[in-house]
């Protein structure tokens, strides 16, 4: 689902380089809410770096694929809920570096259990946790995922006043 690309290009001054990226079909995570204090966590393990890690539900678009849709389908297939309710929280640009990559961030309300139905050799575990807990962990460095820590601070920080 990545492809690394090899571009020629010209500088302000007209000199030519080469850049490397990768490009990324785009991702969702989502900020689902059992209650208004409790959201939904994954732990999960991620083979590059050879560890679980907490993180908030996420997915990559399917080509073609809204992300509003997107954030829909991996909602039931990793945690097997549905929302009653769904909004837009931010964009984000996690590597604009080295690829293209763009992940929205979503928010979920008034879950129902549905029945999760995880992609082939996808192992995760799905957890409430209270948003302060979570907060807590990001301190503590028991949460590293930026996708995750950006989702729990944006929510601290602006959207309490939702």
């Amino acid at each position: 689902f990545l492809r690394l690309r090899h571009d020629k290009v010209r500088l302000p001054d007209g000199a030519p380089a080469w850049r490397e990226y990768l490009e990324h079909p785009g991702a969702v995570v989502m900020m689902a809410f059992l209650d208004d204090e409790t959201i939904l966590l994954e732990r999960q393990y991620r083979y590059p770096l050879r560890r679980h890690f907490v993180e908030l539900p996420a997915g990559k678009l399917e080509p073609g694929e809204p992300h509003l849709e997107t954030a829909r389908r991996e909602l039931v297939e990793e945690c097997g809920y549905e929302a009653a309710e769904w909004w837009q929280i931010a964009t984000l640009h996690p590597c604009v570096g080295y690829s293209d990559e763009v992940i929205e961030l979503w928010g979920a309300r008034g879950l129902a259990h549905v029945g999760a139905c995880l992609d082939p050799g996808e192992h995760l575990e799905v957890f409430p946790a209270r948003i302060e807990d979570a907060l807590e962990w990001v301190r503590e460095g028991l949460v590293s995922d930026t996708k995750t820590i950006i989702g729990l601070l944006w929510w601290a920080r602006f959207g309490r006043a939702r």
